[in-house]
C-alpha cells in the first residue's frame, strides 16, 4: 500500500479527444471524470483557445459542469521550435506562444502550464539543453509571479532532467511525467521517479505502447509497463494530484474511452491500495 494519503485523480487531456474546449468538458462530465487538461491551439493545432472572451466561457462552463481546469499546454511549440536561437524569427514566435500560455491561463484559473520539448523542440544536445534552460528561466519566472507552475514534457534520462532544473532554477519549475514517452525514448519511467520525483508536476500523463503485434491495446495491455510506473509514484509517494489519460481517443468511439477510463482506475487503485474518488462534483477538487 503506499505511503501517500489520497489516491490521484482521473483526468482527461483534451487534444487526445474528438472534441476539444467545451465540448471535451461535457465529454467528461458524461464520463464522470472531474478534470481537464485544455491546449493552447493554434495553426495545426486546432482553434486558439484565446480568442476573446473564450477562456472565461470555458472557465464558466468547467466550473458548472464541476470539470477542474487542471492544465494548459502549449503543444504547437513542438512545431516551432522552442530551441530556436535567440534573434531570429522562430525564437520571437516561441515568446510570443508563452506569453498567450501564462495570460489564457491565469484567466482560464488553471495552475500549471507545460511546455512540450518534441520534434522541433527536443532537447537532443547540450546546446538545446541550454537555449531550452534559458526559455524556461524567463518563462517560470513569469509563471511564478503569477502564482503558476511551469512543467517541461521531455523524454529526457533522470540525469539530465535534473540538469535541465538546475539551469532553470526557479521555484515555480516541474517536470512533468509521460508514462510511456521517456520509455519510447529508452528512459526508464521508474528512474525518473526514483531520482526526479520531488521535481516532477502533480499532474502525470498515462498512456500505454503498442501491444506485441503492434496493435493498439487499452490501456496496460501494451508495453509501457503503465502499472510499474503508477507503482514506482505510490512507492515514493510522490504528491499526484490527477492521473491524465493521454491515450489516443481522437477517433470519437466511446465504448473505448470508457473502457480506458475503466482501466486507469483499476490500475491506479492497484497501485494506491484505495479506491479512487472519481465521481466529481463542482468545488470538490482538493487544491
Amino acid at each position: 500500500m503506499s505511503a501517500v494519503s489520497e489516491a490521484p485523480r482521473i483526468a482527461l487531456a483534451d487534444w487526445r479527444l474528438p472534441v476539444r474546449g467545451e465540448a471535451a468538458v461535457d465529454l467528461a462530465f458524461r464520463h464522470r471524470v472531474p478534470g481537464l487538461q485544455f491546449d493552447l491551439g493554434g495553426p495545426g493545432r486546432g482553434p486558439r483557445l484565446d480568442a476573446p472572451g473564450r477562456p472565461a466561457r470555458l472557465a464558466r462552463t468547467a466550473r458548472s459542469a464541476g470539470v477542474a481546469p487542471l492544465g494548459l499546454a502549449a503543444n504547437v511549440l513542438n512545431d516551432i521550435g522552442l530551441t530556436a536561437a535567440e534573434g531570429t524569427l522562430d525564437a520571437g514566435r516561441v515568446r510570443a506562444v508563452l506569453a498567450r500560455l501564462l495570460d489564457t491561463a491565469e484567466e482560464l484559473g488553471t495552475p500549471l502550464v507545460f511546455v512540450p520539448s518534441f520534434r522541433r523542440s527536443a532537447i537532443d544536445s547540450e546546446r538545446a539543453l541550454l537555449r531550452t534552460a534559458q526559455v524556461l528561466r524567463a518563462a517560470a519566472g513569469r509563471a511564478h509571479a503569477r502564482g503558476l507552475l511551469l512543467a517541461s514534457e521531455n523524454t529526457l534520462a533522470p540525469k539530465a532532467a535534473l540538469r535541465l532544473a538546475e539551469e532553470v532554477a526557479s521555484p515555480a519549475f516541474r517536470l512533468l511525467l509521460d508514462t510511456y514517452n521517456p520509455r519510447a525514448a529508452g528512459v526508464d519511467p521508474r528512474a525518473l521517479v526514483a531520482r526526479a520525483g520531488r521535481l516532477l508536476a502533480d499532474q502525470v500523463h498515462v498512456k500505454d505502447g503498442p501491444d506485441a503485434g503492434g496493435g493498439t491495446p487499452l490501456l496496460g495491455d501494451g508495453d509501457g509497463d503503465v502499472t510499474g510506473t503508477l507503482e514506482a509514484l505510490a512507492e515514493h509517494a510522490v504528491p499526484v494530484r490527477a492521473l491524465v489519460l493521454e491515450n489516443d481517443h481522437r477517433g470519437g468511439d466511446p465504448d473505448r474511452l470508457a473502457a480506458d477510463l475503466g482501466r486507469l482506475r483499476a490500475l491506479t487503485e492497484r497501485a494506491y491500495g484505495r479506491r479512487t474518488d472519481y465521481a466529481g462534483t463542482a468545488g470538490t477538487w482538493p487544491s
